[in-house]
């Protein structure tokens, strides 16, 4: 009768410290990766780097050393450990999708592209892959390749709000806003109660685009409701009510902004712009020239000739009118304020003649040509 231990053959030396080599790196592994969930990665780092010094061609070190090195917002050093793991390793999903993730962080988007098409050929159904891999191509402006794959995912996953997001971006990003607002309208309806902010402020910035001021206002109001302060929302809001000529409205969001963002020129020239709609040429030349004082800004400059034009200094507002002319020579509102301004002078000559200038610059403008045959035909 034969012993049942016959059959079982004892390591050797060799292959016993191979296995507890083995055994040591798959446990210093989870460690790592569970440390790096925890967000301890420099102890994260300690575990990989000890595998290295057992097997320098870990893969699972060398990933998880990438994902440490993303972590700490350090893209480059990650996509060195990232290489390294796909020179031995060419099909490491990990690494793939780690790479990519890399790429786009560091707006290489045509590289971030070529990383994850490579990742779906192992895993084409991957919806969170497919999503970033269209959202890369909206970033590319390839229109036509990115919609196709946003509309794959949606027919994996009809709601899938990546897919519906995206969507809305890419034909917002081409001006096709109605396009745009029945992706993020569905959007809505997915998520109601729940709805990003950032969805409400797009269809609040579609209906902006669109000139229907009045339903931008209810979507940049819902946005107000969850964030009071919220910068796009008070923007949309003031913008609208700018669209719509209710300037006294429009001012109250323009000073809430300021109230956060004192220095913002943008808003400065804004608020002035309405101060001089309602007649406060006081208050407007305040904020134009608070706008000047922090770097030059063509608007302020404009709102100050057109506050010089309203009070009647004519020829300042012409001499400055002229000034934006050498940066913006194209503009064909300059033109017809400087030739409005010399007809207040009674210098109808030098009105035909700027809005002549305009005209031989071979741009056409209904406006332009409507006041020159006006005064052609003796205004």
């Amino acid at each position: 009768m034969s012993d049942n231990n016959e059959d079982i053959k004892e390591l050797t030396p060799e292959q016993q410290a191979e296995e507890e080599r083995l055994n040591e790196i798959s446990e210093l592994s989870k460690r790592g990766y569970q440390l790096l969930k925890e967000n301890l990665i420099e102890d994260a780092i300690v575990c990989f780097n000890r595998i290295l010094e057992m097997d320098d061609n870990n893969n699972y070190a060398l990933v998880g050393l990438g994902d440490a090195a993303r972590k700490k917002n350090r893209h480059r050093d990650a996509i060195k450990y990232y290489q390294l793991c796909l020179a031995s390793h060419p099909g490491n999903n990990y690494a793939l999708f780690g790479l990519a993730d890399c790429y786009k962080a560091l707006h290489q988007y045509s590289n971030a592209i070529d990383i994850w098409e490579r990742y779906l050929e192992h895993d084409s159904s991957n919806v969170t892959v497919l999503t970033r891999v269209a959202d890369a191509y909206r970033k590319v402006r390839d229109f036509r390749r990115s919609k196709e794959i946003y509309l794959k995912v949606l027919e994996m996953e009809e709601n899938n709000p990546y897919a519906l997001i995206g969507l809305g971006h890419l034909h917002y990003d081409f001006r096709e806003y109605e396009d745009a607002l029945q992706y993020w309208e569905k959007m809505l309806e997915v998520k109601q109660e729940n709805v990003d902010i950032r969805v409400l402020t797009s269809l609040g910035n579609c209906h902006r685009k669109l000139k229907t001021y009045e339903k931008g206002l209810i979507y940049f109001g819902k946005a107000l409701e969850q964030e009071p302060n919220n910068f796009y929302a008070l923007f949309g809001m003031a913008d609208c009510y700018r669209g719509l000529d209710h300037h006294e409205e429009s001012l109250e969001y323009w000073q809430r902004i300021l109230q956060k963002d004192p220095r913002n020129k943008v808003i400065l020239t804004r608020a002035g712009d309405s101060f001089r709609h309602l007649g406060d040429f006081d208050k407007a030349e305040e904020y134009y020239r608070r706008a000047l004082n922090i770097e030059f800004d063509a608007y302020a400059i404009l709102g100050l000739a057109l506050i010089n034009k309203a009070r009647g200094n004519f020829q300042d507002a012409i001499d400055s009118l002229h000034g934006l002319l050498k940066n913006d020579p194209k503009n064909h509102r300059l033109y017809t304020e400087i030739a409005d301004c010399h007809l207040e002078l009674g210098e109808k000559e030098k009105a035909i003649e700027i809005l002549t200038s305009f005209q031989r610059l071979g741009i056409r403008n209904a406006y332009v040509s409507n006041m020159l045959d006006t005064l052609r035909l003796g205004r």
